[in-house]
């Protein structure tokens, strides 16, 4: 038979809050490494306890598996909130987008008037 349903609330005893918080962060970490272990998972935990220690898990490296986050959350961003503005990063970038201007500009007039003659 199984345990009583408790109800998720914040315990006000604040030793059992602790005891409560020690065991059930051992918990969830060892669930973390399962997870990454049984389904290939990369996985990153990272949590704070109420006086603002660290406790951390990472199957791989954690600096790894932020930035990978942090990737996919940029990317996700872009695709919901696509923009119609090209973003040049740097000069090369500027140098090509302008040949690529003149070339189509060169295209389009001599589509519509002929050849070009060098004065």
């Amino acid at each position: 038979m199984g345990r009583g349903k408790i109800v998720i609330r914040r315990i006000d005893n604040s030793t059992s809050r602790q005891v409560t918080f020690s065991k059930r962060r051992s918990g969830l970490l060892k669930k973390a490494r399962e997870l990454s272990i049984l389904c290939d998972a990369e996985v990153g935990l990272i949590v704070f306890s109420s006086t603002g220690r660290l406790y951390d898990y990472s199957s791989t490296s954690m600096k790894s598996v932020i930035e990978r986050y942090n990737k996919q959350k940029e990317e996700q961003y872009l695709l919901l909130n696509p923009t119609s503005e090209i973003k040049i990063t740097n000069a090369d970038d500027l140098i090509c987008s302008k040949d690529v201007n003149d070339e189509t500009l060169k295209f389009t007039r001599e589509e519509r008037f002929g050849p070009l003659e060098a004065s």
